[in-house]
């Protein structure tokens, strides 16, 4: 990955997750069985996604191995309080890959073995479009961080590098990614742009 790929990156994962939180505060308690554009997921099974997906890269960074991360990655994560969880899930995770060597430690990760900074940026890209996911499930303004985007777009040929199965490779299997559908409008913006290649389908803005 490129040097400007990595510059910022706990600042970012840390903007990231208070993006997803500032959504996740506005749940209702009748909102959490509403169906996200995830198809396999609801609002609290996406909520637990995220929060389960931050604890298993503490795994990974703690010696745990792939295998563990696929087999807890639909274990509940929320228990009684969803809010609570995930941004606990935030703080130690940010906490984790602030330590000392972090970011070189390289981790099993189930894309394949990984430098602790480029997990970091995948974890950052797979938080910025599940936040357009629990937007668009609650009806709520979609517009990322501009800057988010602007970084993801810029450099997710870098975030990907290397990788069996990336969004950016037209022959990749979608096993972890959706596939995107049809090509985005010829004005689309840069958040449309790379929420379609991320197999998203946003409104035309």
């Amino acid at each position: 990955m490129t040097s400007g790929a990595f510059d910022g990156l706990l600042d970012r994962f840390l903007l990231a997750g208070a993006e997803f939180e500032q959504h996740l505060r506005a749940v209702r308690p009748a909102q959490w069985a509403l169906p996200t554009p995830c198809t396999a997921w609801n609002v609290r099974q996406l909520a637990n996604h995220m929060t389960r997906g931050n604890l298993n890269y503490l795994l990974l960074l703690n010696g745990g191995d792939r295998s563990e991360f696929l087999r807890l990655r639909e274990a509940d994560a929320l228990g009684p309080d969803p809010l609570a969880a995930y941004t606990a899930s935030v703080r130690r995770l940010a906490e984790a890959f602030g330590q000392q060597g972090a970011l070189c430690r390289i981790l099993d990760h189930p894309l394949g073995p990984l430098a602790g900074r480029q997990a970091l940026a995948v974890r950052i890209t797979d938080s910025i479009v599940h936040t357009w996911d629990l937007a668009t499930a609650l009806g709520l303004d979609d517009t990322l961080h501009p800057g988010l985007v602007a970084w993801i777009s810029d450099h997710l040929d870098a975030i990907y590098a290397g990788l069996p199965e990336t969004p950016v490779a037209p022959d990749t299997t979608h096993r972890f990614f959706a596939a995107p559908e049809g090509e985005p409008a010829p004005a689309a913006s840069r958040q449309a742009r790379l929420l379609h290649r991320m197999g998203r389908s946003p409104n035309p803005r």
